[in-house]
């Protein structure tokens, strides 16, 4: 008897694509290692990654960074699951470079790893990534903004709320996705901050957290007030930029978009403080990341990517409550039934 990995809820994002994995198969540990565990996002992945441990038997140990950015507590955490002998690491990495001789090492003990969420730098440091196609979802709301400003996109005054100095790939997909989408020459491709287009006000960090937000805002907007977009690289920023706007009276005429898709997040744009946002699946990234760990453990078989890419897409999708006609989305009410945290 096998167990299907992908469940009727979540087939269509998985794009067709099922692991399976024999249901008495031997004990298999494995660790989750965030980047915190206090964003909604890490605890509705770690959520899931629970879930579906106690389900197919797996001995799941969860690890977290202290904010967004402390590799430092992601790598001892690594050290720590290669001594207990883990059969494989999800890993979302706040160090997404620096981080990667330590995931050699796993790799080189027989670890089986998996990036969630944020690719490795490279992308095949991981032996695989299951993820949103976070450039995708940077150029849904990148386009949504330009279809909503019309004519006065050509005029605007963006600011940029990013996530850390580091520059994590999944940042610089989000944020390059934003450009293209918006018709910004993003230059490098793989680099935040070498675009020359005047329409840039500039940009900051975050943290990913709702102060972070407000702080980089309140920076941002001392070096231009007339800011009147606002990409931001997840929900909590965006909430936190919102504060920073509304003190100065100017939450009503500046456009704000964000990646996440969680509960607050999509509140938030049925209340008009996000214009949009791509939501993204992190419940379905950990509980892959855990099958796959146990059909590696039982069969020695690792995950392959979806058709056409470097990685397993988890699917993304635009939610607003002010759609454009060039881009397909769905409503906060149906964003509602999908979201998390």
């Amino acid at each position: 008897m096998k167990k299907t990995v992908l469940s009727a809820a979540f087939g269509a994002l998985a794009l067709g694509v099922a692991f399976s994995v024999p249901a008495e198969a031997a004990d298999t540990s494995a660790c989750l290692i965030t980047k915190t565990d206090t964003n909604p996002f890490f605890v509705k992945m770690k959520e899931g990654a629970t879930a579906k441990a106690k389900e197919l038997g797996v001995t799941l140990k969860s690890y977290a960074g202290k904010i967004d950015g402390d590799s430092e507590s992601q790598v001892a955490a690594i050290e720590t699951c290669i001594a207990d002998g883990a059969k494989g690491i999800l890993i979302t990495a706040s160090d997404t470079k620096g981080i990667v001789p330590n995931i050699k090492k796993a790799r080189d003990a027989g670890i089986l790893v998996i990036a969630l969420d944020t690719p490795l730098e490279p992308i095949d440091a991981a032996d695989m990534t299951f993820a949103t196609d976070n450039l995708l979802a940077g150029k849904l709301i990148g386009q949504w903004a330009k279809e909503t400003l019309g004519d006065e996109a050509e005029d605007a005054k963006v600011a940029f709320l990013d996530l850390t100095p580091s520059q994590p790939s999944v940042d610089v997909l989000r944020d390059q996705g934003f450009m293209m989408g918006f018709g910004i020459d993003v230059k490098d491709p793989n680099k935040i901050g070498d675009e020359d287009d005047p329409r840039i006000v500039g940009h900051d960090v975050t943290n990913g957290n709702e102060e972070g937000g407000r702080t980089a805002m309140e920076n941002l907007l001392q070096k231009d007030p007339t800011i009147n977009v606002v990409h931001t690289i997840n929900e909590p920023a965006a909430a936190g930029a919102y504060q920073a706007l509304k003190a100065v009276g100017r939450e009503k005429d500046v456009l704000i978009v964000s990646v996440d898709g969680g509960c607050p997040g999509v509140k938030n744009v049925a209340e008009g403080i996000i214009g949009a946002t791509s939501q993204q699946y992190p419940l379905q990234m950990a509980a892959l990341g855990i099958e796959a760990i146990k059909k590696f453990a039982d069969s020695g078989e690792k995950p392959k990517p979806t058709s056409g890419k470097d990685f397993f897409d988890t699917g993304v999708t635009l939610v607003t409550d002010k759609p454009v006609s060039a881009i397909q989305s769905i409503d906060t009410k149906e964003g509602l039934g999908k979201c998390w945290g």
